[in-house]
């Protein structure tokens, strides 16, 4: 039945579980909220030292000074805050510049590509892509890209290093063309279908769907390609299940859900505990990945519904434990090529793997 009366069934146990993180570097996207924050204050606690990537805003200033006390609390080293807007290539390669240069002895254990954007209008970037694709998977391939030489670093330090990938339960909806479309992946931003208003319905989701499969294609094909030079960087994808996170209100706020901004916020707030599960829970599949010593290159976590593998959409992958799921079918070879070669376009970037 979902999160109805509060806490977490999965993710105090994990923690208590999980090694302790000394001595390794974990930078993560879009920590100033929900699942990003609540990796971000696990990973510091457990000893690690965070690189927080977030645009430049109060709640990113606000969510350094938080880390900066549980990290000195927990005898971990003060956090690094880098600003990154992935609505912008030129903000993504300014970044991933600092990083290097802030990373370059240490390197980088676990970069986890958390951020993301859901049910967005038909919306163009500065680069000319469509804003939720942008957001949710070109950027991050481009981020991933340009640290590769910081993970490289780490595995000759610590033996391996990963990139996690934040996928959605949403990689597959009713009613859409779920097969991935190089239309999205392109600089075809704004012209895409236009936009819809209900929540999980409609062109705004359907590029949504895209962008979220895309992750999933994304960490196959990464990993086939690690795999083929012999790297010990790890390649992983997860899906948080439902939540009720900044991800939903951010929907609402942008125009996505206007069924659900004509209800009352405790109610939307109830439905969605009522499907879904508690924040920490959703961060549960992230958490694992970067810090587990058996999570495997080339898996894909979740709450486990029927078991993944099906090629279609499973509402029981919304809360429950989280385990790892059989291959995501939609995301074959064909889709990973056609990914990487758009994604390496439209980057203007060659990835150096």
């Amino acid at each position: 039945m979902g999160n109805l009366c509060g806490g977490n069934s999965h993710y105090d146990g994990l923690v208590e579980r999980l090694p302790k993180m000394t001595g390794k570097v974990v930078a993560v996207t879009g920590s100033t909220s929900g699942t990003g924050k609540i990796f971000a204050q696990a990973c510091a606690r457990k000893g690690a030292k965070l690189v927080l990537l977030n645009r430049d805003s109060v709640r990113a200033d606000e969510t350094y000074g938080y880390i900066r006390e549980i990290a000195r609390n927990n005898d971990a080293p003060a956090p690094v805050k880098i600003a990154c807007d992935l609505t912008s290539f030129k903000s993504v390669r300014n970044a991933a510049a600092q990083l290097n240069g802030e990373l370059k002895d240490s390197g980088l254990d676990v970069l986890c590509n958390n951020a993301g954007i859901m049910g967005f209008g038909d919306v163009a970037t500065e680069d000319g892509c469509d804003i939720q694709m942008q957001t949710n998977h070109l950027s991050h391939f481009l981020l991933t890209g340009l640290c590769m030489p910081l993970l490289e670093r780490a595995t000759s330090l610590r033996g391996e290093a990963r990139v996690v990938n934040h996928s959605s339960a949403a990689r597959v909806m009713d009613d859409m063309e779920n097969k991935l479309d190089e239309k999205y992946l392109d600089k075809n931003g704004g012209n895409l279908g236009g936009n819809s208003t209900t929540m999980f319905k409609g062109v705004n989701f359907q590029r949504y769907q895209q962008s979220k499969l895309a992750n999933v294609v994304f960490t196959y094909a990464l990993h086939e390609r690690l795999q083929q030079r012999g790297s010990k960087v790890k390649s992983l994808v997860a899906h948080p299940g439902v939540a009720n996170t900044q991800l939903s209100s951010g929907t609402v706020k942008a125009g996505g859900a206007a069924d659900m901004a004509k209800a009352p916020k405790w109610l939307a707030g109830l439905f969605i505990g009522f499907i879904g599960q508690s924040e920490e829970d959703a961060t549960v599949g992230i958490l694992r990945q970067a810090c587990d010593p058996e999570a495997k290159s080339g898996e894909f976590y979740g709450p486990l519904g029927k078991g993944g593998g099906t090629g279609k959409f499973d509402s029981t992958e919304y809360n429950g434990p989280v385990g790892v799921l059989k291959p995501e079918p939609l995301a074959d070879s064909v889709a990973q090529q056609m990914l990487w070669s758009i994604s390496e376009k439209v980057t203007q970037f060659r990835f150096p793997v």
